[in-house]
Order: structure tokens, then sequence, then C-alpha cells
């Protein structure tokens, strides 16, 4: 049996490389903005649950017979949700709000075999986020822009991004985009991995 990852994420990827888990990977091609704006009023970690499951139902549309794992992630600070900054402007202000404030990182995964959902799951962290100065904002974006385009919460935990913290309660994998232990414990009930 096959592994398909619905996403290009190079967090995910490196995630599974790691962890010896044998996929291919396959981008979902659906209207997230969209899907969020339907599920408006939903709690975060639900929101999560329902993208990764919509990015796996996607790509198993096209792909019978497989399983399909999906992943999605989602920050949220002093109740507002924030997408990925579209320009390096926008990510200045996210920094600038997300100063010396909670994040809440709802990272999210599901696994789907044809129009089944075999599996979901979400978890939380919560980051800590240093007060952060105009002047660190500037130099972080020097160094980090455009590699943080495609973040949620405009950081690479594994680069520069763990400068923005002073404290972070939960998962590493969580932090780094899917919630990896559970996922490897559902792929192992799936056969997909060795028990």
């Amino acid at each position: 049996m096959s592994l398909i990852l619905a996403s290009q994420s190079a967090s995910r990827r490196a995630m599974l490389d790691a962890a010896g888990v044998p996929y291919r990977a396959v981008p979902a091609h659906l209207d997230e903005r969209g899907l969020e704006q339907s599920l408006a009023g939903s709690p975060p970690d639900e929101i999560a649950q329902q993208l990764a499951v919509a990015k796996a139902r996607a790509v198993a549309e096209e792909q019978p017979g497989a399983l399909v794992l999906g992943s999605d992630s989602l920050v949220e600070v002093d109740g507002r949700r924030f997408d990925k900054p579209a320009s390096r402007e926008q990510a200045a202000e996210h920094l600038r709000f997300f100063s010396g404030k909670a994040m809440c990182l709802h990272s999210a995964a599901a696994l789907v075999r044809g129009d089944n959902v075999v599996w979901r799951f979400g978890a939380v962290a919560v980051l800590s986020v240093r007060p952060l100065s105009d002047a660190f904002i500037a130099d972080y974006l020097g160094h980090e822009w455009p590699a943080v385009a495609g973040c949620v919460g405009v950081f690479r935990i594994e680069a520069r991004g763990v400068q923005l913290f002073d404290r972070i309660d939960g998962d590493h994998f969580t932090v780094l985009g899917m919630p990896l232990l559970p996922v490897l414990g559902a792929l192992r009930e799936q056969g997909i991995l060795p028990s």
C-alpha cells in the first residue's frame, strides 16, 4: 500500500523523510481561504482538522486506492487567526502584532482513502513571543524573507524563527507543522509502517 503526502511543505517532507516513512508528495489544489471562510465561527482546532481532511480528499479523488495524508496549521493570537503573509510588509505587521503575546499554533493531520476519512487528529502548541523591536523585525525579515512567506506565524523554528520566542509549550513536531507521533501511530495501524 502506498502513502501520498498531500503537500509540498518542505518541513512536513523533512519530518517524514527523517522518520523513514515511504511516501510521495502530491500537492493539493483547493481554495483554502474559501474553505476557511465557510468554517468561520468554528474553533481553530476544528478548522485546522477540516483543512487537513480537505487537502487529503482533494488528492485522494485523483489517486484511487491510495492512503493520503493531509496536514494543516493555523495560528491564533488574541482570538485572531493569521494566514501566511502576502508580502514582507504584512509579515512585519504580523510580527508587530505577535510581539509580547501568546501564539497558539494548531496543527492537524488526516488520513483519507477514497471517500473515507480513516483518521484525523489535532494538536496545539503555545509559543510565547518575546517583545520584538522594530529593528529586530527588520533584521529578522532581512534574513528570513522570502523563506517565511509560506509559513503561518512568519517563522521557521528550525532557523532564525527560534529567536522570536522565550517559551514554547507543546510538541516540537506540532510546532514544525504536523503532529508526527500520532501520525506515525496511525500509519502503523494502516499497515504503512511495521508495528
